[in-house]
């Protein structure tokens, strides 16, 4: 990996992964079992900077490259997904459209607040009808004046309730098709003022003028990302100021899917953690249990298993890394994130899953941290673009280059009879 990391690199992974130990690891079975958000742990990475590393030192964040934070995000989720979920959600789709897409007013209004954990962010895309086919937007914005009138709800978004920024995604112009939606900047406040005012961090009435008309639903019961905060986003004739338009009005289907791309490294990074982590506790427990005069790992097919199973990891984190770097080096990475989504999310829940075959019935049970892990897999596959969505980038893109790099034959008549 040393073609990817640098020691600065390596250090930083190792203070988040000191972190992780001490402050996540110790509430992650507990928070998964009560559903409870993290506040305490969230407000320990905003002070260690967590929740804004790729963001530039001159709104507050610390200013690292973007393999930094799939380090990151990938240490964290080792021991917890809802923390690193979190995270990723917090600074890739929270953040990162205001970073990308927005104007000097709109960054330093919100991003100082954002990347240092003061406020939560949000990214508000998926529909009833707008899942996999994200074009299928029916939130809708109309001018009034200079400032819009929007109407519409959407669905699974994590930090609805906890957070108080977010971007979302609505039809100015029916008749354009994905040419005529456009994003905005939508703020609420959080739900849970009282919990925000004794920890410190998570609400900013005095900094933030909150939108009437935005608020969040009731909160999802999940099979894994249980700490994470996901609920529904609802916009009911939210009377949004014409400077919260981010970006060109009709580039809010492209600017997010611009999004959805980096996004993608993330969860690929996440999903590479609960691999790890899964594959770790498979490690320590067969090699620590008795079986007769010898260990589990002694035996055979768990030395095949775990070593499929670091074989995959490996070639996970090339694919992950690979990605990153492209980004940071300012280079086209759309079908090598969609390779690293789609290929790291179902390695999650093949080693997750295996994982638990060979540790047994102390795998099923919440003594040990994979079964977590396992629940916390499977949203990979779906959140961020489905395995058949990414399947479908992928497709595209690999066309797209043998069409460039050689036109197609003429088929002749007859050929293949």
């Amino acid at each position: 990996m040393n073609r990817y990391l640098t020691e600065e690199h390596l250090r930083f992974r190792e203070q988040v992964r000191d972190f992780a130990r001490e402050y996540v690891e110790p509430v992650a079975r507990e928070a998964d079992h009560a559903s409870a958000f993290p506040w305490e742990t969230v407000r320990r990475m905003g002070e260690m900077g967590l929740l804004g590393v790729p963001v530039p030192e001159e709104y507050g964040g610390l200013g690292r490259d973007y393999m930094t934070y799939i380090l990151t995000v990938e240490e964290l989720a080792k021991f917890d997904a809802s923390t690193a979920i979190t995270v990723s959600a917090h600074t890739t789709l929270g953040s990162g459209p205001i970073l990308q897409f927005g104007n000097e007013e709109q960054k330093r209004a919100y991003l100082p607040h954002l990347a240092t954990g003061v406020v939560l962010g949000g990214f508000g895309l998926t529909e009833p009808d707008a899942g996999s086919d994200a074009g299928g937007t029916r939130t809708r914005a109309v001018r009034e004046g200079d400032d819009w009138r929007i109407n519409g709800s959407k669905i699974f978004i994590t930090h609805a309730g906890v957070g108080e920024v977010f971007t979302v995604t609505a039809v100015t112009d029916p008749e354009a098709g994905t040419k005529g939606i456009s994003s905005f900047i939508v703020t609420k406040p959080t739900v849970d003022v009282e919990t925000a005012g004794a920890i410190g961090i998570g609400h900013r009435p005095e900094s933030i003028s909150y939108i009437d008309g935005v608020r969040s639903g009731k909160k999802e019961d999940k099979m894994g990302w249980r700490a994470s905060d996901t609920r529904e986003l609802l916009l009911e004739d939210a009377l949004v100021p014409g400077e919260n338009l981010l970006g060109p009005e009709g580039r809010g289907f492209i600017n997010f899917m611009q999004t959805l791309d980096a996004g993608r490294i993330g969860i690929a990074g996440l999903s590479l953690g609960l691999a790890e982590g899964a594959f770790d506790s498979a490690v320590r427990y067969t090699s620590g249990t008795a079986k007769g005069s010898k260990t589990l790992y002694d035996d055979q097919q768990v030395q095949f298993a775990l070593a499929e199973m670091a074989t995959d990891i490996e070639a996970g984190r090339h694919l992950t890394y690979h990605a990153a770097w492209l980004k940071d080096q300012g280079l086209p990475f759309s079908k090598e994130a969609a390779m690293a989504k789609l290929f790291c999310s179902e390695l999650a829940m093949r080693a997750t899953l295996r994982a638990i075959q060979v540790m047994g019935p102390a795998g099923y049970t919440d003594a040990y941290p994979v079964e977590r892990h396992a629940r916390d897999a499977k949203i990979c596959e779906i959140g961020e673009g489905t395995s058949e969505v990414q399947k479908l980038v992928i497709a595209r893109h690999v066309l797209k280059e043998a069409l460039e790099s050689e036109p197609p034959r003429p088929v002749l008549a007859g050929a293949g009879a």
